[in-house]
Order: C-alpha cells, then sequence, then structure tokens
C-alpha cells in the first residue's frame, strides 16, 4: 500500500511540474492561427486495417503520432 501511495505522488509531482510549465512558442518561432481552424478532414487505417475518418471522432481526443525512418 505504501508503495502505491508513493508511486501516486510521484505521478502527482510529475503532473504539476508538467503543468506548470508553458512552452515558449515564440523561441521555437511557432505562430498560433488566428482565428483558430479545424484540422483538415483525413482517414487513416486502424490496426485492423479499417478505415477511420477524423470526422468520425468528433467530440472525442485523437492522439497521433507520425515518424519517419530517414
Amino acid at each position: 500500500m505504501t508503495r502505491l501511495l508513493g508511486a501516486v505522488g510521484i505521478v502527482l509531482v510529475a503532473a504539476a511540474l508538467g503543468a506548470a510549465a508553458t512552452p515558449d512558442f515564440a523561441a521555437l518561432q511557432i505562430q498560433p492561427y488566428d482565428p483558430p481552424r479545424p484540422a483538415p478532414a483525413f482517414t487513416l487505417p486502424d490496426l485492423e486495417g479499417r478505415q477511420v475518418s477524423l470526422a468520425s471522432l468528433r467530440g472525442k481526443v485523437v492522439l497521433l503520432f507520425y515518424w519517419a525512418t530517414w
């Protein structure tokens, strides 16, 4: 039980530290869209090969991972 509470405490501290840090977009030369624009419509295969459109996920949290091998 003590280990569980310790692990939960560590996670909470890490989350608080991460939430406190705000990215410096100006230093990264990133400019937000003004006004904000919706993401373009696209469709990608899921792990079973079925096509999933971004529109079908409206209202849900979507996390995309892109990577390259070059």
